[in-house]
């Protein structure tokens, strides 16, 4: 019985990739800036497993014996995004990128806010920590939702828990969603709950996305077609839209989404778990927070053996990330660069360079070559050098 758990460390990217000048993030280096606002950075199973082996690491120290193979990955499809880095790690190439904004139409808005039945504040990119705080009074005032985007293909709405009720904001967004289509589509659309508590605005775990469904089968749906399982941690039941998956569990934060990661390693089947750990990104790479980051990181490097502990012989463990987000780079959104990939599994060979693949769908492929399913059409294999 076979099965790989594919954990997705949210935007620990590692280095521009050779085009990043043309997004605006030459010099980016996720794990990097990391490092320079916390020094005494300690993460001692990573590194056992490979992280400080890959090729072009400057910030972390290799080891002589890494008990997991390694490689760095390069993004194919075009985009820095979310959505574009999951699908491409399940197998599917995004040529288009998805539609940005700096603000929505005001067509769409004044059609928007007649379907909802109420005006909006905001409409402008902007960090979503800042904008509540900066129109959270006036939210409060007016009950006003909070519309805002990003460098991300989003459309983002944000309410106080105590001015519009959960179902009401989810219910904003379906509608949303269901507008937001054709030649003005987006990616996600994306519910930012919040609550105030003594004078400080908090974003609540019960954020939801409502994504576009992936243009073609990607390796869950294989996976799931061949008769084996696909239990997605996290969201990444929102990012694929459901598409693929035979069950999923939402989780609040990180530790949250380890627990029952483990909880699910726990259990008989055979497929896939595929988890996604999002503070790092959310709650520390947009908000440029360097040394929260590391924090954050060394978290779940020390929660790494209990993952490895429960895993049965055949569980091959495979940890990437989606793209990069630098806490020391300038702006508050994503950075296009290169991924780590770290793979281990008791019965697989440790300790293999796999070099620089071209690819983030080469974890699709290797992903399915193992679990004997359909191969991705894009991503290459690294199963036989590590049998």
């Amino acid at each position: 019985m076979r099965r790989v758990t594919l954990i997705v460390l949210d935007s620990l990217g590692i280095g521009a990739l050779p085009d990043g000048a043309d997004y605006g993030d030459q010099g980016a280096n996720t794990l990097r800036s990391i490092k320079k606002s916390k020094k005494d950075l300690h993460l001692p199973h990573l590194i056992e497993l490979g992280l400080g082996n890959i090729d072009g690491m400057e910030c972390l120290p290799g080891v002589a014996s890494p008990l997991g193979s390694y490689a760095r990955l390069g993004e194919r499809s075009k985009g820095k995004d979310t959505i574009t880095g999951h699908w491409e790690i399940a197998g599917l190439y995004t040529e288009t990128p998805f539609k940005t904004y700096r603000r929505f139409p005001d067509s769409f808005m004044k059609a928007y806010e007649e379907a909802i039945g109420i005006q909006t504040l905001g409409n402008y990119a902007a960090s979503g920590t800042e904008i509540i705080r900066e129109l959270g009074p006036e939210h409060k005032a007016t009950g006003k939702p909070i519309v805002y985007t990003s460098a991300d293909s989003v459309f983002q709405i944000a309410a106080d828990m105590d001015v519009i009720s959960l179902e009401k904001l989810y219910e904003m967004c379906e509608i949303a969603r269901k507008m937001l289509v054709g030649d003005i589509s987006v990616g996600r659309v994306i519910a930012r709950p919040f609550v105030v508590r003594d004078g400080k605005y908090i974003r609540t775990s019960d954020r939801k996305d409502y994504a576009v469904s992936p243009p073609d089968k990607t390796l869950l749906d294989h996976i799931k077609e061949g008769g084996q399982t696909v239990y997605a941690v996290g969201k990444i039941n929102d990012i694929f839209n459901g598409q693929g998956i035979s069950a999923w569990i939402h989780t609040e934060g990180n530790r949250d989404g380890v627990d029952k990661t483990i909880k699910a390693l726990s259990e008989d089947f055979s497929g896939l778990i595929f988890t996604n750990l999002v503070d790092f990104d959310s709650l520390y790479g947009h908000r440029r927070d360097g040394m929260g980051y590391g924090v954050c990181l060394e978290e779940f490097d020390r929660r790494l053996p209990e993952i490895m502990q429960v895993m049965k012989d055949d569980d091959l463990l495979i940890l990437c990330a989606d793209h990069g987000n630098d806490p020391g780079y300038k702006g508050w959104d994503h950075t296009r660069e290169y991924v780590p990939l770290l793979i281990y599994g008791k019965n697989v060979k440790a300790g293999v360079n796999l070099g620089t693949g071209e690819s983030f769908a080469n974890i699709a492929a290797t992903a399915a070559e193992y679990l004997g399913v359909k191969e991705p059409t894009i991503g290459r294999s690294y199963l036989q050098q590590l049998l």
